[in-house]
């Protein structure tokens, strides 16, 4: 029977030696920029694969917990129309109707329509919904507490405010960057 175990890929280049590539390629590179930029970019991608894990572990897609996430946001009684889901999570009506049935077949949400307005559609957090979303907020809170543990307090606070800044001059300087142009689905 043949060996089917996972063999892992090629390795990734240490900062150093991709800095170092870089500049060999580039010399106009500033190596201390590269260094946070390239940090932050890998850091991201390793998060985002511990998050993911960690969604799969509760039966829920990254895209449904965007969805979960987006209510609990808007607040009690966490509640949106699919127009306004789709909005704030930068998607076009038709991925979000697609999600949206996906995860009412899933029991994350209803979809209902307004007493009010019978032509409008209301998605609603179900218990089971904001069960998942509790879950996904305490591995993500213990992953991160880990993630973080060398840290004093003060480094924390001041790592916080410098990734700030830099987050509001990204903002200003792409203010149409926090959406998503495509479904990520």
């Amino acid at each position: 029977m043949p060996d089917t175990t996972e063999q892992p890929g090629p390795q990734e280049p240490s900062l150093d030696e991709q800095i170092a590539a870089y500049q060999r390629e580039f010399r106009d590179l500033d190596p201390q920029v590269e260094q946070v930029v390239s940090a932050l970019g890998r850091l991201n991608r390793r998060m985002n694969v511990a998050y993911g894990r960690q969604l799969a572990a509760l039966g829920i897609s990254n895209a449904e917990w965007e969805v979960l996430k987006t209510l609990v946001l808007a607040g009690s009684p966490y509640r949106l129309g699919p127009g306004e889901l789709a909005k704030r999570l930068g998607l076009t009506p038709a991925a979000m109707t697609h999600r949206i049935d996906r995860m009412a077949g899933e029991g994350l949400v209803t979809r209902d329509r307004d007493e009010n307005n019978r032509v409008r559609v209301i998605v609603e957090l179900t218990d089971e919904g904001r069960t998942k979303w509790l879950e996904a907020m305490r591995m993500a809170t213990d992953f991160e507490e880990d993630l973080l543990q060398d840290l004093t307090g003060d480094e924390r606070g001041g790592l916080g405010d410098m990734l700030i800044r830099l987050l509001r001059r990204v903002e200003h300087a792409q203010p149409d960057a926090g959406g998503r142009l495509t479904d990520l689905d």
